[in-house]
């Protein structure tokens, strides 16, 4: 502290021991009602990040949690789709009002605002930003145990304002079984990291297949990883999903919610144990 401190931090710019940092961190809109908060994670696109977060989504449904899910991924949103949402999402004087899908999620999508579901979105980085952080602030959501966040990949701009800017109770990483990916999920951890963030569990997709015939599983993408990366970063929970096609007609069709065999279920579980 400076000799001459006059207490008054905002007139000055010393940068001393007792300055208190802001927290960045925004609040939802003032009728929200959110209790937990798990942002799904990719260090790499590609990787079945949106399946993933859909899926824990209906599981978390389907265990009696009122659920929600945040399409963070503004130029490539699916998550509508995937739920068979095609309402658009409507206003009041109090704010926005999330979609429903036909189970009971609540869910925002820059799909659900458009007239035209495949008109691109060619926005900057800022403006992208700021569109998710509305999601936070001006949505209503209502009653929500647990809200799911679908990430764009990488670690870009929307990434770093979710993690500052939206309270996370944790993250789930989404990868592959390939060797490369190894590197990418390092990225993501490292991000949860550097944002005190904690790494709830990691989900390995297109893991195998099973074969029709005979029920053997077939790594198709090279053997598995993923328990050896969750021991390396010490990630609690891990699950391993295959590739299935009746996950991807339900998904193409709007019907993930009434998927007979969920695959995330007793690994959401585990999730729900660390928050």
């Amino acid at each position: 502290m400076a000799e001459n401190c006059s207490h008054d931090c905002s007139s000055c710019g010393a940068d001393c021991s007792s300055r208190k940092k802001e927290s960045l961190l925004k609040k939802p809109h003032e009728l929200s009602d959110i209790k937990k908060v798990i942002a799904v994670v990719s260090g790499k696109g590609g990787v079945g990040k949106s399946m993933t977060c859909a899926l824990l989504a209906a599981a978390s449904q389907d265990k009696g949690k009122v659920t929600a899910v945040m399409d963070a991924d503004i130029t490539g949103p699916s998550i509508p789709r995937m739920f068979g949402i095609c309402d658009r999402a409507m206003g009041s004087e109090n704010g926005i009002l999330p979609t429903v899908s036909d189970g009971g999620i609540q869910v925002m999508s820059m799909n659900v605002l458009l007239e035209n579901e495949a008109e691109p979105v060619v926005w900057r980085g800022s403006l992208i930003s700021g569109t998710v952080l509305q999601f936070w602030t001006d949505v209503i959501w209502t009653g929500v145990d647990i809200m799911f966040i679908d990430m764009p990949p990488g670690t870009g701009d929307v990434p770093l304002t979710v993690f500052q800017s939206i309270p996370l109770d944790g993250v789930i990483i989404v990868t592959t079984p390939q060797d490369l990916v190894g590197m990418i999920v390092q990225k993501a951890v490292n991000m949860a990291q550097m944002m005190n963030v904690p790494i709830l569990g990691i989900v390995e997709n297109m893991s195998y297949i099973k074969c029709p015939d005979c029920g053997r599983k077939i790594s198709v993408f090279g053997e598995s990883g993923v328990d050896a990366l969750a021991l390396e970063y010490g990630i609690p929970a891990v699950a391993k999903l295959p590739i299935d096609p009746d996950l991807t007609k339900a998904a193409d069709s709007g019907k993930l919610e009434e998927v007979e065999n969920n695959y995330l279920s007793d690994f959401l579980d585990k999730v729900l144990k660390k928050i």
